[in-house]
């Protein structure tokens, strides 16, 4: 796995604005955030800034170096979210309470699957969040 020198580090983290690109948790209330390679090293993807994205411990850990996941639809393999080249609020939407990432598309539904974005112990604790007002995103609302 290469190394990811500080200053692309520091320039990942900017860009997202201290989130993970896939769930939107702020990292000010998680703390623990990871560099992920969008398309991983093992299928050939570069340490660059343009395959480089903020990814929370969770999403990251189940993301691991699968490119594609199951539409919860149609059962189909689709391609994950790709912070990059896509929108976030063309794929996702938040629940009626702040609490769930809703997949909108057949990747907005397998990304959501694949990385678990909606387990049990974030849920729990994105209701907390949105009592204090911290969640979810005021751009991402």
């Amino acid at each position: 796995m290469a190394r990811i020198p500080g200053r692309l580090r520091r320039q990942v983290i900017s860009r997202a604005h201290g989130r993970c690109e896939y769930c939107q948790t702020q990292q000010a209330i998680v703390i623990a955030m990871e560099i992920d390679h969008i398309l991983p090293e093992s299928a050939g993807g570069e340490t660059s800034l343009a395959n480089l994205c903020l990814a929370c411990i969770g999403c990251n850990g189940f993301k691991l170096n699968h490119q594609t996941g199951l539409d919860s639809e149609t059962g189909q393999e689709a391609p994950l979210f790709n912070p990059r080249t896509q929108q976030w609020r063309e794929h996702f939407a938040w629940s009626p309470d702040g609490a769930s990432v809703v997949g909108l598309t057949a990747t907005g539904r397998a990304t959501v699957e694949r990385l678990r974005m909606n387990r049990e112990t974030v849920v729990a604790a994105r209701r907390l969040w949105v009592e204090a007002g911290w969640h979810p995103p005021a751009d991402r609302a």
